[in-house]
């Protein structure tokens, strides 16, 4: 049984099996109690069935390594033709305290878009009629706000505030066509503790971090550094990290 994928909607761990694909639920409440074995490549994923590969890097090797080309887009189409003729958003993300980043969608992903990446709060400052324009559009932002928030920075951030007044300062500039606040329940007095671990009960999903209670501390997990792992039951073995309130 190996971690093959994650789904931030649902959300759940995508799990092999022998007969196909299990989806493992992350709703709040959840106990999981999975030990984290190996870790090599996850394969990929054909008409619902898991094809293993053996290969040592995680969590894929370079034969089943997908990259998004649009991702990479500036205004100069990377395909061999050009498909994205459809309205894309420009938007603005908030992640506390004051980590402001720019990007692009389609407009009908946004709402969608954001929840991925477990924003805070965020701006829909203009709409253009195509990826290519609006790729532009970001790129000139980006001069000045940045395109990329890794998770590490989002999970510091776990547990406050968007500092309002920066953030209203930054919005302002744009007139925005529309606004976001989001809440993922997490109910968190501060910063969970970082850690790659598969046992503990759920608190809940920001983004593609899972959110885990274990033994008086809470860890934000990466889900995609569970992908590429083997999984065993009986919940970890590890000394983990734990919070200063574990040990009070």
């Amino acid at each position: 049984m190996q971690v093959v994928g994650y789904d931030t909607g649902t959300p759940a761990l995508l799990v092999s099996a022998s007969d196909g694909i299990d989806s493992v639920a992350l709703a709040p409440g959840t106990e999981l109690d999975y030990r984290l074995g190996d870790r090599h490549c996850a394969g990929t994923i054909h008409d619902d069935r898991h094809v293993a590969c053996d290969n040592t890097r995680a969590p894929y090797c370079s034969d089943h390594r997908h990259t998004w080309v649009c991702a990479k887009c500036t205004g100069t189409c990377l395909k061999d033709e050009m498909d994205c003729y459809e309205d894309h958003a420009v938007y603005l993300a908030a992640f506390a305290p004051d980590t402001f980043k720019v990007g692009v969608t389609r407009e009908w992903r946004l709402d969608t878009r954001l929840r991925e990446q477990g924003a805070d709060r965020a701006a829909h400052v203009r709409t253009f009629s195509d990826g290519r324009v609006a790729r532009e559009y970001e790129a000139e932002l980006a001069t000045e706000i940045t395109d990329r928030i890794r998770v590490p920075t989002k999970i510091e951030g776990f547990g406050r505030a968007v500092d309002a007044a920066a953030w209203d300062a930054l919005v302002a500039r744009f007139d925005p066509i529309e606004t976001f606040a989001f809440d993922y329940g997490l109910d968190l007095a501060g910063s969970p503790v970082a850690e790659t671990v598969a046992t503990g009960t759920v608190r809940g999903v920001k983004g593609r971090v899972l959110v885990l209670d274990h033994r008086g501390t809470t860890y934000a997990v990466d889900m995609r550094d569970l992908v590429g792992h083997e999984l065993g039951d009986g919940g970890t073995d590890r000394d983990l990290q734990s919070s200063l309130g574990a040990f009070g």
